[in-house]
């Protein structure tokens, strides 16, 4: 029973044809389990096996179980374990690292055992798991192995199909006294070879491939070794104390909302699930292990590159439930098969896995383009063994301040990335414990899949990743730091008194809720305190600059900060993205003296829709202009109107949408694909795009053109910016070799990009106005 104890009586009638199968992992155990047998089985001479019932390579000593298998039908097989409480642990479970050294205190050996008897009996606590026939076990192993090696129930295999099926009874029984975050996968290694649908693939390999099945199993075995995680309690406890430790700069507790939280719960314990996580920092892929684990929910399979199972550590996550992925596999076949079959078992017997949705960390603070590989992957899987309704649940973390900004901006700037090691990982973890703010998570709706597409069909993985990362981009909520970021960044170089910086603050959250966009804590509920002290945090870390010696304090971001602080600006970007583009069109038209200022209009937006279509995710054209209609809509129901009726009506619009965010969201990729189109101009006819050396002279020629101030920020200068840059001129046709033709088509872009970089250099003029005019400013 899931209590541990029986819940009526064994009186010796009903004992009489039981067979006990004692998980007994030493002598003590084995006694303690017999003693309890022999008290509840009467006059008669109780049937029994002891087995030492692990999940590992080793085989198990199932002789003397065989012989035993050989009863009536209706023989009741019944599992029995100790299961070993600890004092107190329910309360803060406080496992200590040095468990590694003298073992998990629910799992002691003899001599400890005797000990703990000795002094609390009460802390050996029998388990009863749920018994079945020898016939319901019968029909059982051949319905999940086809009747095994061929030589049906009277074989090992049937011995060893038992024993697994008693481990797993008991599991579910001390899952009933330790909790549900205890659930771990057992005998995975035993489950895919005796599958009959593993052992299927494995034939049709050897027939495509001509090697013979035995050779391909040969090669299976060491490769599950390599790939299936072995997940423990002890581990699992460790885990989480790392986890607690990794936030150790944070705030103890993480912000959710507990409505999501009990969706999760429930769609963790009814359906196949997949939690992909938007990445922005190495600790990201912690929350949702430490989410679930704080909350007594099952355990996650996360992903990890091979570049993680390093030295000690590797060892480490991969018994606390981390699947280490090969970063190339695509000419290893048996490698494909042992890992679609896994990722199917861990679905089939709902265990939730969880990855990085973008594949690596995002470098530029907005959702990255999706990396198909692992979803393609738990689809295939799904596809092959027919499960159903998988759900792929959106999981977005937002931290105040993540300590791999700095090594981020470093990197864009043409540091190459230091490589991961155990040295590495421990100046890491001492970063992390300098105060960082706090965490938030949000847990987006699931994008739910009936039936999984087929291995061939990848304009349905594209929709159903496009789907996921709409939903991510959904639930990212505006936060102190991001919010900070943007408006300083909007002024910049200007300044902002902490009266102003207040004002703009509720003017972006006011604008928020009206578009239902979420908010953290402190923005949704205004209080000052919190906020205070959030932006404290920002200026002790150096990310904001305060300067207390005049009459007031005045806030801003150095120059040199500008790349770190558009990394979290970039974090909320596609929320104002419409509303940037709907101002820059505006301010386009303000100037241009078209007539038909309607038609300009639209023709304005579906040019910034192609000019920036390497930065963002946009919804089809008609959707996305029904968005903009909306948003029209809301800086002025009357909007067609005064469109329709020329400059003063445009002029109209542009004091409506005030303040003016555009410049702040879209400038640095502006400026920074100028930098690529100014070079792809200097070519001579003939020559050919080197992309290498066209990206390594972007970054020198980038830092002139800020010393300049063609540029206006250094945020402008960065790698992946400047390789969107060339990507879109790829897209347009603009860098194969250089003609006569293509040199003034190079050039016409150049003029086009530094004029919508002048167009926002007068937003931003326009928003500074506006901040004189804000209480505190120099107007008021």
């Amino acid at each position: 029973m899931a209590d541990g104890t029986p819940r009526a009586g064994i009186v010796a009638e009903q004992a009489a044809d039981r067979l006990y199968i004692i998980d007994a992992r030493n002598g003590v155990e084995r006694r303690i389990l017999l003693d309890w047998i022999h008290a509840t089985s009467g006059d008669r001479e109780p049937q029994w096996a002891s087995l030492d019932i692990e999940d590992g390579d080793h085989a198990l000593p199932i002789d003397m179980l065989q012989l035993r298998l050989d009863g009536a039908p209706s023989r009741l097989v019944v599992p029995l374990r100790v299961a070993w409480r600890i004092p107190a642990f329910d309360r803060d479970r406080a496992l200590k690292f040095r468990h590694l050294i003298f073992g998990d205190p629910r799992h002691p050996g003899p001599l400890r055992a005797r000990f703990i008897l000795w002094r609390d009996r009460r802390r050996a606590q029998i388990l009863v798991g749920e018994a079945a026939t020898l016939d319901a076990l019968r029909d059982r192993f051949c319905t999940q192995t086809g009747g095994g090696d061929g030589e049906g129930t009277e074989s090992p295999e049937f011995a060893g199909f038992v024993a697994r099926q008693a481990a797993l009874a008991l599991d579910v029984a001390e899952r009933g006294i330790r909790g549900s975050r205890y659930k771990v996968p057992r005998f995975v290694a035993d489950g895919l070879r005796t599958s009959p649908k593993f052992r299927a693939a494995l034939a049709e390999l050897s027939d495509t491939t001509g090697r013979p099945v035995a050779d391909l199993y040969r090669e299976a075995r060491p490769l599950m070794k390599e790939v299936i995680a072995r997940p423990s309690a002890l581990f699992l406890d460790l885990r989480a104390r790392l986890d607690r430790m990794m936030f150790g700069g944070y705030a103890p507790e993480m912000e959710v909302d507990a409505a999501e939280m009990a969706k999760l719960r429930s769609i963790l314990r009814e359906h196949p699930t997949s939690i992909l996580f938007t990445h922005k920092t190495y600790i990201d892929g912690a929350t949702p292990s430490r989410l679930l684990y704080e909350n007594d929910m099952p355990m996650l399979h996360s992903f990890g590159g091979a570049n993680l199972d390093f030295a000690v550590m590797g060892e480490f996550f991969r018994r606390s439930g981390m699947i280490f992925i090969r970063r190339s596999f695509q000419d290893q076949p048996v490698y494909k098969l042992v890992l679609r079959h896994y990722i199917a078992w861990l679905l089939a017997k709902r265990f939730p896995l969880s990855w990085a949705f973008e594949g690596t960390r995002s470098r530029l603070g907005k959702l990255m383009p999706p990396k198909y590989g692992l979803m393609k992957y738990v689809l295939d899987a799904a596809h092959a063994t027919g499960t159903r309704d998988v759900h792929f649940v959106p999981f977005v973390t937002s931290f105040d301040l993540i300590r791999d900004v700095e090594e981020y901006a470093a990197e864009q700037t043409g540091r190459n990335k230091k490589p991961e090691s155990l040295s590495w990982f421990i100046g890491y973890m001492k970063s992390l414990k300098e105060p960082s703010g706090r965490i938030r998570l949000d847990i987006g709706d699931p994008v739910v899949i009936d039936e999984a597409p087929g291995p061939d069909d990848k304009r349905a993985l594209e929709r159903i990743a496009f789907a996921v990362a709409v939903e991510a981009n959904r639930v990212t909520p505006l936060t102190v730091t991001s919010v900070m970021c943007l408006i300083l960044l909007g002024l910049a170089p200007r300044g902002a008194t902490a009266a102003e910086l207040l004002a703009a603050i509720a003017a972006v959250t006011d604008w928020a809720r009206v578009r239902d966009i979420r908010l953290s804590k402190e923005l949704e509920s205004r209080d000052d305190r919190a906020l205070s002290l959030t932006v404290d945090t920002l200026v002790e870390s150096g990310l904001l600059a305060r300067y207390e010696a005049g009459s007031e304090n005045v806030y801003s971001i150095d120059p040199a900060k500008h790349p770190m602080a558009s990394y979290y600006r970039n974090i909320i970007a596609h929320h104002f993205l419409d509303r940037a583009m709907i101002e820059l069109a505006l301010f386009q038209l303000r100037d241009s003296g078209e007539r038909d200022t309607g038609a300009g209009f639209w023709a304005k937006i579906d040019r910034l829709r192609d000019l920036f279509k390497f930065e963002f995710f946009y919804p089809p054209r008609d959707e996305h202009r029904a968005a903009l209609e909306a948003e029209l809509a809301r800086i002025d129901p009357a909007w067609e109107k005064r469109l329709a009726s020329g400059d003063r009506g445009v002029a109209q619009l542009i004091r409506r949408s005030q303040p003016v965010v555009g410049h702040a969201i879209l400038l640095p990729f502006a400026e920074a694909y100028s930098v690529v189109a100014d070079l792809l101009t200097r070519a001579k006819p003939g020559d050919e795009v080197d992309a290498k050396a066209l990206l390594d002279t972007a970054l020198v020629e980038g830092r002139q053109a800020y010393l300049l101030r063609r540029i206006s920020s250094e945020a402008a200068i960065g790698k992946l910016l400047f390789e969107n840059g060339l990507s879109l001129m790829r897209h347009m046709g603009l860098a194969e070799i250089a003609t006569p033709d293509s040199l003034a088509a190079r050039r016409a872009l150049l003029v086009e990009l530094r004029g919508l970089a002048n167009v926002m250099e007068s937003m931003r003029l326009s928003t500074t106005a506006l901040a004189d005019k804000l209480p505190g400013g120099s107007d008021a």
